[in-house]
């Protein structure tokens, strides 16, 4: 029997501007995590606070390692200053 398929891939989005991708066990927990964190990211000179985000899952659930895979070709660990 294969890896568990319990990982999550998703981009957080304010609008349609990608500020933040990630992997997660649970999306719902995930995205109030990212709305309730006080951050804000800087696009042309604008502020686009992530309370007013919304996360998008990126493809199929997928097994851990996977997704670790993914999130390091995506450079996501980048998104955070």
């Amino acid at each position: 029997m294969g890896e568990k398929r319990d990982t999550y891939k998703y981009h957080f989005k304010i609008g349609n501007l990608k500020v933040h991708c990630g992997i997660t066990y649970n999306l719902n927990v995930r995205e109030n995590q990212h709305k309730n964190s006080g951050r804000y990211s800087v696009y042309k000179d604008k502020r686009y606070y992530w309370k007013n985000g919304h996360i998008v899952q990126i493809g199929s659930i997928t097994t851990r390692k996977s997704a670790m895979d993914w999130e390091r070709e995506n450079n996501c660990n980048a998104n955070w200053n």
